[in-house]
């Protein structure tokens, strides 16, 4: 176990490993978004799209951090943080969004619920037509085994990326001060 342990750290102090893989882990679930939708006729709602934006930037993010991790570790640091942030945020994102899938609460984001009948009939249409139409309290898929959506699987990928981020950072961080 404990080389395990020593290996993991040795691969998360290498930061082109860890910026790396955050750019293949981001493009691979763009991809998977994607092929469920164009493939498999998953329409996505409003709250899957906003979960895509973390992935893009995680996607920059890394290409940013590759450029300069040997040319400056304080950029390389705050890169990291800024990693991590990134994820967590998306994590928060996709629980939010498990939550409505779930029913524990309703969603406040415009286009996940169904306009009132109480409007503007022109502004309904509007609504409609503009946003995706696929609803944010229902569940496209669900893994056949688990029961898990893909919401819910975006929770623990983009938890444990912000716990890679963070760990990353932890340790360049301490083999920063111990070279001081």
């Amino acid at each position: 176990m404990k080389t395990l342990i020593d290996f993991i750290t040795r691969l998360l102090g290498c930061p082109v490993v860890v910026f790396g893989g955050l750019i293949a882990v981001s493009a691979f679930s763009l991809i998977a978004a994607l092929i469920a939708e164009v493939v498999f006729g998953l329409e996505p709602c409003i709250l899957c799209v906003y979960q895509r934006g973390p992935f893009v930037a995680g996607i920059l993010l890394g290409i940013i951090g590759l450029f300069f991790w040997r040319k400056n570790t304080r950029a390389t640091n705050a890169i990291l943080l800024l990693c991590a942030l990134n994820f967590l945020i998306n994590s928060a994102i996709a629980f939010y969004h498990s939550g409505v899938e779930l029913k524990w609460w309703r969603s406040i984001v415009e286009g996940c619920a169904v306009p009132s009948l109480e409007e503007n009939p022109q502004s309904i249409l509007e609504n409609i037509l503009s946003a995706p139409s696929a609803r944010c309290d229902e569940i496209p898929w669900a893994d056949p085994i688990l029961g898990l959506s893909m919401a819910n699987y975006n929770v623990l990928l983009c938890f444990g990326l912000f716990i890679v981020c963070a760990w990353s950072f932890a340790l360049l961080r301490q083999r920063q001060t111990h070279s001081e």
